[in-house]
């Protein structure tokens, strides 16, 4: 087999392993270190150090030794431990842990249930009031986090079940606890963006500032469609009854706002400000965020030591995931453009003779199927790299790559069979409540998805315009 070949049957192992369930980055950096080995395998080491080994008259032993020794001696060991403390010294993978640690002290400090309680009681003239402020309170809070599965989980049961209380039809509910979790990773600061920055050398400040107005423009949609869904099918989100909400008075509404509302949003974008501003680096910025969300937790007497040891852990796991999946990744990237599996990609794409538009719908439809089966982090990590050096052929910059793909990936989390945000929210769904209504809800949703897609393209200034004021990019 030629070189080529071996990389592309490297390529399609990696992919049936991980299709059986094995870890994601040791799936990775076993095929990296594996065919790694046969590519920078030189046999003439091994017998090298072992004719030293002849020359000096050494014992049958020690010429053992030395012809493992060169059996061992293999340039892929080194670029693993290079690939390794390239990553951990990655500036920009610094804000991941930070970022992450904001979400999860927030999420464990009873903020996000007063939230959705003032912003309920402040739309109930709203058609879909409910719905609109679960869609609010994801937005802000899947923001903070960037972790869709606990924002579904925690909105799951919080406003799924008031919801469903409320009368609200269960696919409409469904569809709207869904789609607003997905949020956090589009809207910044955004750790799927940190990790696409990392990955294809785009500045993480201007992918901010090319990410916000379509992430604003993908809730938009949504609160467009709850709200006109509601007002021409009342059945299906009914107006609160004054009894259940209780006679507020705006005093006491701006009160709940300023104790609920407003802290967040500060710490939200007060982050993203600084960011976007220059006046911090993201990694500063979310240093901020991390310490913002102590006090926050402190002033609502919610920082307990059980909640920060819970918050550090979790932080923890997720951020080493995501480090030794950049490792696997990289190592595996490396070995796979030494055999020339990425010349010969590119060389199948540019020999379709096609154009822009064609090539942008088919790494998009490509990414889209990807969803089924793989998390966003291992899409980004593994397969958009394969896309990016294809990209100046085309003449299609980065940037607006990235953001597509940030939007695509919010498919991933909706489209059946494996949509995982229906799974995290049936798994805590009163038993009553089928997947294929969750489902079923979370179609229009991804209808509007595909929608903002087309949008952006046809208007690419949506993504452009902010950081070409700022940056003058």
């Amino acid at each position: 087999m030629t070189d080529p070949q071996v990389a592309l049957l490297m390529l399609g192992t990696f992919i049936f392993i991980i299709l059986l369930g094995f870890p994601i980055a040791f799936t990775l950096m076993a095929m990296g270190v594996g065919f790694g080995y046969y590519a920078y395998f030189d046999a003439g080491r091994m017998w090298r150090a072992y004719d030293r080994a002849v020359r000096n008259d050494a014992d049958t032993w020690t010429q053992m030794q030395e012809w493992v020794g060169g059996f061992f001696n293999n340039r892929i060991f080194d670029l693993l431990v290079n690939q390794t403390y390239s990553v951990m010294a990655n500036d920009v993978l610094t804000a991941v842990p930070l970022f992450l640690f904001m979400g999860y002290i927030v999420e464990r400090a009873n903020i996000v249930d007063r939230l959705f309680h003032t912003l309920y009681i402040a739309a109930r003239r709203v058609p879909g009031a409910m719905a609109v402020a679960a869609l609010v309170t994801c937005a802000l809070f899947a923001t903070a986090t960037g972790i869709v599965g606990a924002v579904v989980t925690l909105m799951g049961l919080l406003a799924f079940p008031a919801m469903l209380k409320a009368r609200y039809d269960t696919s409409f509910a469904s569809g709207v606890i869904c789609a607003g979790g997905t949020l956090g990773i589009l809207i910044p600061p955004s750790i799927m963006l940190i990790v696409y920055a990392a990955a294809s050398g785009v500045s993480i400040v201007q992918l901010y500032a090319g990410a916000l107005f379509p992430g604003m423009l993908l809730a938009g949609l949504y609160l467009v469609y709850v709200i006109v869904r509601s007002w021409l099918q009342p059945k299906i989100a009914p107006k609160p009854k004054e009894e259940d909400i209780g006679d507020i008075s705006t005093g006491r509404l701006i009160v709940m706002l300023l104790t609920s509302f407003l802290p967040l949003a500060l710490l939200i974008l007060s982050v993203l400000g600084a960011i976007l501003l220059g006046l911090a680096t993201p990694s500063e910025a979310a240093a901020v965020g991390a310490l913002g969300g102590l006090l926050l937790a402190a002033i609502y007497r919610a920082l307990t030591w059980q909640r920060l040891r819970e918050s550090v852990y979790l932080t923890v796991r997720t951020a080493a995931m995501v480090c030794w999946l950049f490792v696997g990744s990289w190592t595996f990237s490396s070995v796979f453009s030494y055999l020339g599996g990425e010349q010969i990609i590119k060389e199948f794409v540019t020999g379709l003779d096609l154009s822009p538009l064609a090539f942008l719908i088919l790494a998009q439809l490509i990414i889209f199927l990807l969803g089924w089966p793989l998390e966003w982090s291992e899409i980004i990590i593994i397969f958009v790299p394969i896309f990016l050096p294809l990209l100046p052929h085309f003449g299609i910059d980065p940037l607006f790559f990235g953001i597509l793909v940030a939007l695509n990936l919010q498919t991933s989390f909706l489209t059946p069979p494996m949509a995982m945000s229906a799974y995290y929210l049936k798994g805590i769904a009163p038993p009553h409540v089928q997947l294929v209504q969750i489902f079923r809800g979370c179609m229009p949703f991804l209808a509007l998805v595909f929608v903002a897609m087309a949008m952006l393209y046809i208007f690419p200034e949506i993504a452009f315009w902010l950081p070409n004021q700022v940056y003058g990019r």
